[in-house]
């Protein structure tokens, strides 16, 4: 699955690598057609200033942005949004498939030992997919050593389980890290550029400094903007595995609770 993902944050990159190309070439090509209207005859030029100026397309307004930045730390940092989704995206669907309807998962195990005992049971849970089924099948493999062994079983594995949850989320945290930390380097460096524009020009006029000034700026935005959308899909993620591990820890006394019964009933 997460190769698949990998695969897809790649293939995404090249293809937004492709559209900034295309926006680059159109914006190359954009000076020689004012060029070429600024040489007409006036009367020809005179309808064109009457038109209403056109509405920027959002596409467009984020590849010219992308260019202004600079396209090296925006495609970092669009690297580490594409990256994060990815590894965000599989934890959601990783989770997605891990719940489980526990109160039927239970009354199955409970009814399939009073049918056919332990050995039924280890089938319904080997058969039901997700922690909570692994966790208990761990458990009914243990049942001939004792409740106490069973029980610390059940509460090791759901450690297992809780980490194997838990895999992944490193990297979401990484890039969500990454991104603004970009942004600021980026800024920085637009900063020093700007000063030597500045320096170069022998003028502090506005026109030099806020020229500088937007294009230091934007690195910043887009990797806030990347931060934020990652820390969105990082706590939800976290609120999931809390939901999922409440639910663990409770079937799982409910669990010892049927195999107390089960072993008082054959006594």
């Amino acid at each position: 699955m997460k190769k698949f993902f990998m695969i897809l944050a790649a293939i995404s990159v090249m293809v937004f690598t492709a559209s900034i190309v295309s926006a680059q070439e159109a914006a190359t090509a954009e000076p020689a057609a004012t060029e070429e209207v600024a040489a007409a005859p006036a009367e020809e030029v005179a309808p064109l200033s009457e038109e209403a100026p056109k509405e920027v397309p959002l596409t467009q307004a984020i590849k010219t942005k992308f260019i202004e930045g600079g396209a090296g730390f925006m495609s970092l940092i669009i690297l580490c949004l594409i990256l994060g989704l990815a590894f965000a995206i599989e934890r959601i669907l990783y989770l997605s498939f891990s719940k489980t309807n526990t109160k039927k998962l239970l009354e199955k195990v409970e009814k399939a030992l009073d049918e056919g005992g332990i050995e039924k049971a280890k089938d319904v849970c080997r058969n039901t997919r997700g922690p909570v089924a692994s966790i208990f099948y761990q458990g009914l493999l243990r049942y001939d050593q004792g409740i106490d062994v069973v029980e610390k079983s059940i509460v090791s594995y759901g450690s297992v389980q809780s980490s194997l949850m838990e895999n992944g989320l490193s990297w979401v945290a990484l890039f969500i890290a990454m991104a603004p930390s970009l942004g600021f380097l980026g800024t920085v460096i637009g900063m020093v550029q700007a000063f030597d524009d500045i320096q170069t020009a022998g003028d502090i006029s506005p026109t030099v400094v806020a020229g500088g000034m937007k294009v230091a700026l934007i690195t910043t935005v887009a990797g806030l903007i990347v931060a934020l959308i990652l820390q969105v899909f990082y706590n939800y993620i976290l609120s999931r595995i809390d939901n999922i591990t409440i639910d663990m820890e409770d079937s799982s006394i409910k669990m010892i609770d049927i195999l107390t019964k089960y072993q008082e009933k054959k006594k």
